[in-house]
Parts: C-alpha cells; structure tokens; sequence
C-alpha cells in the first residue's frame, strides 16, 4: 500500500486531498499545525476504514519537517507521496506589507514547501522506490492578482521551486508536479472576501461573487474538486508527468 502524507490537511482543501487519497487506497499521514484538526482528519479516515495517522506539526519549522516525515514513515512503513498543501494568504497593497507580513507569509508558502520537498525526497530516496511530491501553488502562481502580491510571489516560488525539484529528483525516479486552484470555497477565500470588501468597500460575499464572475464554468471551485486533480497526480496515470504547475480553476487563468 502507498503510503502519503497530506500538509495542512485538518481542513479545507488539505482535508478533502486526505479523504481522497485515502478513498485512493493510500495510508494517509495528516499534517495540520492544529492537532485537533489532523487528530478529527485522521479519524474520519479511520472510521472509513481507511488507515491513518496524525502527525501535527508547523511546516515553518525545518526540523520538525523531517521529524515529521520520519514519524510518518514510522507509523506507516513508507512516504511515497508528498502533499504540501499547507499556506496562507494575506489581503493588502504592497505599498503596506510589511517585513513582519513577507515573512509570516513566506515562511509557510515557500520555506514550509521547500522543506517538505527537502524531507521527502530524502526519505523516497533512502527508500529507492521512487515517489511523487506535489505542492500547492495557486493561479496568483501564474498571473500576479492586485492586493494578493506577496502572496502571488510565494506562489510563483512554489512553480519554480516545483521545476528546479522535478530536474534534480528525476535520476532518482521521483516526479515533482505542483497544482494551481483558483476561487475555493474554503474559510481561506472567506477571509480574503472579508478583507478585499472592507479594502473595496463590499458587503459579506460580493468580493468573492465579483471575482467569481470570471470563472467560465460558472460555479465556485469545491475543495473536492481540487482533490480530484491531485488523486491524478499521486496516482500511476501521471508517472510520465514531471515540473509542471497545472491550473485546476474552472478557467480563470488560461495559458
């Protein structure tokens, strides 16, 4: 049985990755830095009859990544499959942001990623049997979004960090893909609707109905959605599928 691990996966669209995967028929490790969260996440899993472990930690924190990694492994045989989902976002011009906000912000996009790339593919290379490592970048990876910059910055960092992985792990026959959403109904896009309609001065909802009326299908993205895609990437249908940052937004940004 493959055995993944899941980053801030006590909810949201971390969740729905777990539920999936382990729907998938992988063991699954679920990260959150609320152990609650990963606690309530592991068991949902368990009560499906699906296995699973909790494994909290703070992404940000480079040692307690691998211990992580390690813990998971312990508890599951193996990391065969790297999610690192775990990010947050923050609403202001740059013109405001402040050193204290780069770094609140980049610590957990870029450094939390970077980290679990470092950690896993140490462990999927000692374990020789390859794997996958899958990040979370995002649209504002691909099209720089007005009062979401340095947050757009982080994500373009997870497209390269993604690029410059794939090249280095392909001897060792691990694939390094990152995937894009766009507007999820997740309590991340409940804070920034909240934050652009006080910047913006919108009621509750309108500034994420207003950037909804460019997604082409018509609807706001489901967390399951989401899932669905990185179902195809920890699956064997994507083995031949290396360094790339796919969009998954309901058509939003086209490239």
């Amino acid at each position: 049985m493959s055995a993944a691990l899941v980053t801030g996966a006590g909810r949201g669209i971390g969740r729905a990755i777990a539920l999936r995967l382990a729907r998938d028929g992988h063991a699954v490790a679920v990260n959150d830095v609320d152990g609650g969260g990963a606690e309530a996440v592991a068991e949902e899993i368990g009560a499906a009859g699906g296995r699973s472990v909790a494994v909290p930690a703070d992404v940000t924190d480079r040692d307690a990544v691998f211990a992580m990694v390690d813990r998971a492994a312990d508890a599951l045989g193996s990391v065969d499959v790297m999610v690192a989902n775990a990010g947050v976002a923050q609403v202001k011009t740059l013109l405001e942001v402040t050193p204290e906000d780069l770094r609140r912000v980049f610590d957990v996009n870029v450094f939390g990623v970077l980290y679990c790339i470092q950690a896993a593919a140490e462990r999927m290379i000692a374990q020789g049997g390859g794997g996958k490592i899958i990040s979370a970048s995002s649209i504002a990876g691909h099209s720089g979004f007005d009062r979401l910059g340095h947050y757009s910055a982080t994500k373009f960092a997870v497209r390269g960090l993604t690029q410059a992985a794939a090249k280095e792990l392909a001897p060792h026959g691990i694939t390094v893909n990152a995937y894009c959403p766009g507007i999820v109904d997740t309590a991340m896009w409940e804070l920034i609707d909240e934050r652009l309609g006080e910047a913006l001065d919108l009621g509750k909802g309108e500034a994420m109905a207003k950037y909804s009326e460019l997604i082409a299908l018509g609807r706001v993205q489901t967390p399951e959605d989401v899932a669905g895609f990185v179902s195809y990437l920890a699956g064997r249908d994507s083995d031949y599928m290396t360094g790339q940052s796919v969009m998954i937004d309901g058509g939003i940004v086209m490239v």
